[in-house]
């Protein structure tokens, strides 16, 4: 039994005579039995039976250990989280007067005892940490919340003592205080998300890099919080609810919606499913996401794998281009190495007559070799009968001609038949959307231009790639100079 009453022993509230002043709970109980016809007398076993089966029930349902002493310091009460911790049952607890001898050393009784009757006569709570002995021998230190229990007529008659093992109390403060730190304190975004995946709550930070206040996100599908990647994340989620946390955070790229418009970054996320405590069956609540932005890292790292992949292709050319008798064919090389990863189609035009000096012009351009226009496969010399290309004015190779510098258009985010009578009219293939032309520079002199292109599936042109553009055109502009020195030797 968890809350008892032996024969003989002080009530919780009193003696067991009644007092003047009050009736005690039995008296109670016996009024309420004997109040109406239905309400059941003693023999009916009624409310006194309910009433105690049900202190028994609450008692034994409480996840904190606890005892109630009388007036006198008896044992009234003994719930089962009180026999777990420390192996006395009720029995053989419930009627001992105060701890000493069994529930605490002998050298320690005298002020646990004086430390815990105190509560009776303070107000609120006492809170204290003793070292409690178990049935076995052992001991365990205990954190105690002690307050009195009044009589009717308002004076202490007894004290109740509810305690748990203090490693029990101090891991629950540090999940309380991790809890309210995520919250407050964290340098990376913590969004709870519910069963609808729809964030249920959201820290400061996480606020601030979904450009919202923490209020305004609560309850909105992400779809209206972020852009791009939501599909993604709803999917990890998902994944999350049914089967658990990954084994690893995930790099997600998201894009967020700002007042300076649309960006684009990269949130390493790791997910924790939620489950209810308190639920016999693991209930999922949600899922714990927590993220971190390494947009900046992550494209540093993009930045340094592209330019050693580039670097090596560049290695790559010239050794190939080394083993080719002919300097044409030696610049075909350069131009099939460079595209790897970073252009659909590339051209080169020479200048007729073979080189242009600093300040003449206007030039003319005759196409020397150019990638297929359908499948992918090596370029191709061209050019033999020496035909200018129909270049109007103003288009980029000609530009490029004229500045002696790398020139980018872009048809930008025009509508497609739009960019297909923009590529063809510069006399590019129809689904060119991006190029970049840079000049064919050796000894001074300028020899031509190569012109890269991409297709609608690939992002503009930026100053980096010009960089490694120019270092093509370099290669491809050494080739042809010497290709026109063997030719001029004949």
């Amino acid at each position: 039994m968890s809350a008892s009453r032996r024969s003989g022993t002080t009530d919780e509230l009193g003696p067991d005579e009644p007092e003047q002043d009050g009736p005690t709970d039995e008296d109670t109980n016996d009024i309420e039995n004997t109040t109406g016809p239905d309400s059941g007398g003693p023999d009916s076993g009624g409310s006194d039976s309910g009433g105690s089966d049900l202190l028994a029930a609450l008692l034994d349902g409480m996840d904190a250990a606890l005892c109630a002493f009388d007036a006198d310091g008896v044992v009234t009460h003994w719930n089962r989280e009180a026999e777990r911790i420390l192996g006395w049952t009720a029995d053989e607890a419930v009627g001992r007067h105060g701890f000493a001898g069994w529930a605490v050393r002998t050298a320690d009784a005298e002020e646990v005892e004086g430390r815990l009757m105190a509560a009776m006569h303070a107000s609120g709570r006492q809170v204290h940490e003793f070292a409690l002995v178990t049935k076995d021998g052992g001991r365990v230190l205990v954190r105690t919340q002690s307050a009195a229990v009044r009589g009717p007529d308002g004076k202490p008659a007894g004290l109740y003592t509810a305690f748990s093992e203090v490693h029990a109390q101090i891991d629950l403060e540090r999940s309380i205080a991790l809890s309210e730190a995520l919250f407050e304190d964290a340098s990376w975004g913590v969004v709870l998300v519910d069963a609808d995946l729809r964030p249920a709550v959201v820290n400061a930070h996480a606020a601030r890099s979904l450009g919202i206040g923490r209020t305004a996100v609560l309850g909105r599908p992400l779809g209206e919080l972020l852009a791009q990647g939501v599909e993604e994340l709803e999917s990890a989620l998902t994944h999350v609810l049914a089967e658990g946390a990954p084994p690893a955070p995930a790099e997600i790229w998201v894009g967020v919606r700002t007042p300076d418009g649309e960006k684009r970054r990269c949130w390493r996320s790791g997910f924790l499913r939620l489950a209810s405590p308190l639920a016999e069956e693991p209930v999922p609540l949600g899922v714990g996401w927590l993220f971190q932005d390494v947009t900046e890292s992550k494209q540093t790292e993009q930045e340094a794998s592209l330019l050693r992949f580039r670097m090596n292709q560049l290695h790559r050319a010239a050794r190939a281009a080394a083993e080719c008798e002919d300097p044409g064919e030696a610049a075909t090389v350069h131009l099939d190495f460079a595209l790897a990863g970073f252009a659909d189609h590339a051209l080169i035009d020479r200048v007729a007559g073979g080189s242009l000096a600093d300040g003449e012009g206007p030039a003319r351009l005759v196409r020397a070799a150019a990638t297929p226009s359908g499948a992918p496969g090596p370029s191709h010399l061209a050019g033999h009968a020496g035909l200018p290309v129909r270049y109007g004015p103003g288009h980029p190779a000609l530009q490029c001609v004229e500045r002696a510098g790398s020139v980018r258009a872009s048809a930008g985010t025009a509508a497609p038949e739009t960019a297909r009578d923009w590529a063809t009219g510069r006399q590019w293939p129809p689904d060119t959307v991006h190029a970049l032309c840079a000049v064919l520079r050796s000894r001074g002199r300028t020899l031509g231009v190569v012109t890269f292109l991409r297709g609608a599936g690939r992002t503009p042109f930026e100053r980096t790639d010009a960089v490694y553009a120019e270092d093509v055109a370099v290669r491809i502009a050494t080739a042809l100079d010497l290709e026109a020195l063997e030719r001029s030797s004949e």
